[in-house]
């Protein structure tokens, strides 16, 4: 299996970004890491492992990210505004030098959006704001309501950030209209810190008319990754 390190410097949030690639074809898949997760975390945690045949086969191409969250959505060191500014260089480091380099690689015109707990609201919240490069997101345990890091301040750049508010308010066909193109995947354990979340967002989506898919699993499946794992063999 093809594995690939990427390093440069991004002007967009002002400090070296790594980045691993695994494969040579087939899906791009670029993978948000849990909080403050490092880019080798999907690896580490044998993620990587469940899907390497899918991988080698050319079925999926991996792109994992590192995480911007201990200077965003974690840094208490900074206004609530400023965390979610912090966290908008970040979307824009993904979108104008992430996805660059893996349409440069890959010339499949579909992405998907992947993430476990924090990576999941990354990759929920990515998907809603740029349906147009968006094709698949599957969001593992996340939440989305992302008032609890913001010390009860609230202004729109918050508000476009936190999908379990701007949904509801959405009335813009344009994406609308591209939010049911996509594939979109909830998934949470049965025991899962995240699983009242999970049910609030797909029914926010549902009373949109958004096409999804939440998947609860059962048997006492904690917020854990034994129980990512399992979703990732499935999903993936």
């Amino acid at each position: 299996m093809r594995r690939d390190y990427h390093n440069w410097y991004s002007s967009r949030v002002n400090r070296h970004m790594e980045l691993l690639a695994y494969g040579h074809s087939g899906l791009p898949v670029l993978v948000f890491p849990s909080s403050m997760g490092k880019f080798y975390e999907y690896e580490d945690r044998g993620m990587i492992d469940t899907i390497w045949q899918r991988i080698e086969s050319g079925n999926l191409h991996v792109f994992c990210v590192d995480s911007f969250d201990q200077e965003s959505w974690y840094n208490k060191g900074l206004h609530p505004h400023d965390r979610v500014v912090r966290h908008v260089q970040f979307e824009e480091y993904v979108l104008y030098e992430v996805l660059p380099l893996i349409r440069q690689l890959n010339s499949t015109p579909a992405l998907c959006v992947t993430g476990c707990s924090f990576g999941a609201y990354h990759s929920l919240n990515f998907a809603l704001k740029h349906p147009d490069v968006v094709t698949h997101c599957v969001a593992m345990s996340g939440s989305f309501d992302m008032k609890p890091f913001l010390n009860g301040y609230f202004d729109d750049l918050c508000y476009f950030n936190s999908p379990a508010d701007f949904v509801p308010s959405l009335n813009d066909q344009w994406f609308l209209d591209r939010y049911r193109q996509m594939s979109l995947i909830l998934a949470a354990g049965d025991w899962d810190i995240c699983l009242g979340e999970n049910f609030r967002m797909a029914q926010i989506l549902g009373t949109k008319g958004i096409p999804h898919w939440l998947d609860v699993w059962t048997g006492g499946l904690k917020h854990d990754w034994p129980l990512w794992q399992r979703m990732a063999g499935k999903f993936f």
